[in-house]
């Protein structure tokens, strides 16, 4: 009978008549990136620079601890390391940081054959009599390499019993015995095995480490990407080069053999970069329509907004370095550009208010009767917080209102602060002053058309007329706040001459100031030239004048509640006091 079953099962095997070690095991076998493209010394690492010198010197220093342990997140390199460091304790050249990678030892270990590397896993063998089984063998010798190594992962998984009967050895291990722990949540460990060995805790991944990690591996495969789609693999990554790689293996599939940067993110689910950069010019703008067409348009998506919000502040806080800390947004981002951009279209106070708005909305997103209508709330808070300094036509003053109001009236002038009648009479002087065109600030005869109100051609530059064009003009935001810092110098036909203080000069930015250019000429229905010049203003900005009629008109409703008989008659009573930081003036 066994003459017959023998040969049967020989020819079974036959690589010429089935072809099973040629093709099946060799050509038609798929090895995922994570394992092709694992590490092999030390160099390879990505990142972990501040363990890798220590090994390093330890190495070629020959002054190796016994026992080793290496804490980290997962897919950072600890069990890598333990390998490269096996090998190079193991190479048949010597002990060194360098291991040749081409002797039996070296190549025993990279294929995971290595008969003196015995790799333990916590997780699976917990119970003592696992432990006591594998220390057994302990004491006797290595049977090819120099060391015996033992490298335990996920060593906090072990039972209270199995650390018991490993603390002796791991304390005084023979000569021969090196013993390398892995985890992924050293708290667990007890003090005891902590205190005897040697820690490593292993950093996560940079960001950007990652997407130049993927790239190289891509240039090698011949595979073609988009590099926005590194960038989304290496963010979801989340810090670990294994799961970076894993979904670099998922993403090829996907894509059919070429990375596409919308083919991944709507593989991880998440959003393009696009829509949050959207957002972020729309609110820069003020413009709440372009924000909610931007919000259809993810919709369509399906998104999920708490992860939208998490998107649109972390580039806030981008923003807000690349303002204050220009030098710590590298160039190595692949959106710095972008962020640049933004930076210098948004005030710093804006950014940080978006931000802090960002934070609190995505704290209440859960509370909200439906995900999209509390985002949508959240973008619309910003856009309400924005500074908007600029006063209703109603409120402004012009010098023959002012005199017409007090001739009508000569009893109710009395009672707003004598500061705004003083000014009144300060502005009425100004107007009919003579004009010295040498001096500078003097204005050209200018006849324009629509603006007779405005005499120009007899009168100086008055802060009125300013107020009366900002009054008009359809911007709000950075640009609003600088035409509200500035004084008019000079106007013309075809140019209109600013001034502003150094203290705002961050203001005076090229996207700020050519929307409000542009809004200058919608108003005034003229190809203007607007020009903006840093230095001293020699007069009131329309902020210092909203400024100085609240200060006025809170002056004098203190003064007239404290002239109030009834409030006399009840500080005399109660030895009460007025609060003044309590009064708040009533619009008229």
């Amino acid at each position: 009978m066994c003459q017959h079953y023998m040969p049967s099962c020989i020819s079974w095997f036959k690589p010429v008549e089935w072809g099973y070690f040629r093709y099946g095991t060799i050509q038609m076998t798929y090895e995922v990136l994570a394992r092709k493209w694992r590490p092999k010394t030390f160099a390879e690492m990505v990142g972990q620079a501040h363990v890798l010198r220590a090994l390093t010197n330890a190495l070629d220093q020959n002054r190796v601890h016994h026992a080793l342990l290496f804490t980290g997140t997962r897919g950072v390199g600890k069990t890598t390391l333990a390998r490269i460091l096996a090998k190079s304790l193991n190479c048949e050249q010597g002990v060194s940081s360098t291991p040749c990678g081409q002797c039996a030892a070296c190549t025993e270990v990279d294929e995971g054959r290595f008969i003196d590397l015995i790799e333990v896993d916590a997780a699976s063998r917990t119970k003592v009599e696992d432990t006591r089984d594998l220390l057994e063998n302990v004491q006797y010798a290595p049977s090819r390499g120099r060391y015996k190594v033992y490298l335990i992962d996920e060593v906090h998984m072990l039972s209270e019993k199995s650390f018991n009967a490993l603390l002796k050895t791991l304390e005084e291990p023979p000569p021969h015995v090196k013993f390398l722990l892995a985890t992924t949540d050293p708290q667990k460990l007890p003090v005891t095995i902590l205190s005897r060995c040697l820690q490593f805790n292993l950093k996560r991944i940079p960001e950007h480490w990652i997407a130049e990690h993927l790239q190289n591996i891509l240039d090698k495969e011949e595979i073609t990407y988009e590099k926005p789609a590194l960038q989304a693999l290496a963010r979801a990554g989340d810090g670990s080069m294994r799961d970076a790689l894993s979904l670099l293996d998922q993403a090829i599939a996907h894509c059919d053999g070429k990375l596409v940067a919308d083919q991944v993110s709507d593989m991880l689910g998440t959003i393009d970069q696009q829509y949050v950069q959207d957002l972020a010019r729309a609110l820069a703008s003020g413009d709440g329509g372009q924000v909610m067409q931007v919000v259809a348009q993810l919709s369509e998506k399906a998104p999920d907004y708490a992860s939208v919000l998490d998107a649109l502040n972390s580039l806030f806080h981008r923003i807000a370095m690349a303002q204050w800390v220009p030098d710590a947004l590298g160039d190595e981002d692949l959106d710095s550009g972008t962020v640049r951009e933004l930076a210098g279209s948004l005030l710093p106070e804006d950014v940080q208010l978006f931000y802090q708005i960002g934070l609190v909305g995505r704290r209440d997103l859960p509370l909200a009767p439906e995900p999209r209508g509390g985002f949508e709330m959240v973008l619309l808070r910003m856009l309400a917080f924005q500074p908007d300094q600029a006063l209703p036509v109603s409120e402004t003053v012009t010098p023959t209102a002012a005199a017409k109001t007090s001739a009508a009236t000569p009893a109710s002038a009395a009672k707003p602060a004598a500061g705004q009648s003083a000014s009144l009479a300060e502005q009425k002087g100004a107007a009919t002053s003579p004009v010295n065109p040498s001096e500078p600030g003097a204005t050209p005869e200018v006849n324009e058309p629509g603006h007779a109100e405005v005499d120009t051609a007899s009168a100086p530059i008055e802060m009125s007329e300013w107020d009366q064009i900002i009054s008009k003009l359809p911007i709000k935001g950075p640009s609003r706040e600088l035409a509200m810092q500035c004084v008019l110098t000079e106007k013309s036909a075809d140019k209109i001459v600013l001034t502003i203080d150094a203290n705002h000069a961050q203001l005076n930015r090229k996207s700020v100031v050519d929307r409000l250019q542009q809004a200058l000429r919608t108003s005034l229905g003229a190809d203007l030239h607007l020009v903006i010049n840093v230095g001293d203003t020699g007069g009131e900005t329309p902020t210092d004048k909203r400024i100085r009629q609240k200060d006025q008109a809170h002056q004098a409703s203190v003064k007239a509640i404290e002239q109030d008989p009834l409030v006399q008659d009840l500080q005399k009573v109660f030895d009460a006091e007025v609060d003044a930081s309590r009064i708040t003036p009533r619009d008229e």
